[in-house]
């Protein structure tokens, strides 16, 4: 599989574009790997470095594994692809369910990170935790706060929006598109 190396910058509109669309991030902590749907995240430039932030809520299993591998890789949809994949990785919980098996994804050795690739979604960022942050709730504006973190749900639930993001900012160490 050859990389074209792509400069961030330059596929900032494609990534933005398919972000509220979704896309997927991907973590690995020990032979565990997992492929999450994300609609939500930002593009740009802090500490004088390239950084895409990731927001996961506080009881997804993709949490667990980031907190045991600071390391991760954005999947960003560039051409045809099957949605299927968004649907399975946004729906399901992968504790007790092989998401990347359910979804038929094929994974790609990375260059800088420990977390591979999707092949099915090429247009790559790999990416190292810089920073992390657990949003406050109670200093977002309510009308946020209301729709976004309802708190009359079970928080582990798939699906479930109760619980705050935790922001991770990765430095972007690599980009490339898979083809």
């Amino acid at each position: 599989m050859q990389r074209k190396k792509i400069i961030v910058a330059d596929y900032a509109k494609n990534i933005l574009e398919a972000l509220p669309k979704g896309i997927l991030l991907t973590s690995k902590a020990g032979d565990r790997v997992n492929s999450m749907t994300i609609g939500w995240g930002t593009l740009g430039i802090e500490w004088s470095t390239p950084i895409f932030v990731a927001f996961i809520r506080e009881h997804r299993f993709t949490r667990e594994l980031l907190d045991k591998n600071p390391e991760f890789t954005v999947n960003i949809p560039f051409g045809e692809f099957n949605k299927k994949i968004l649907g399975v990785c946004g729906s399901k919980c992968g504790r007790n369910l092989d998401k990347i098996a359910e979804a038929g994804l094929t994974l790609v050795d990375s260059e800088m990170v420990s977390v591979p690739a999707v092949k099915e979604l090429p247009l790559t960022l790999e990416c190292k935790i810089v920073y992390q942050q657990k949003q406050d709730l109670p200093a977002l504006f309510e009308d946020y706060r209301t729709k976004c973190y309802p708190q009359d749900v079970d928080g582990s639930a798939v699906g479930a929006n109760r619980d705050a993001h935790i922001a991770y900012y990765g430095e972007i160490v690599s980009a490339y598109i898979l083809e």
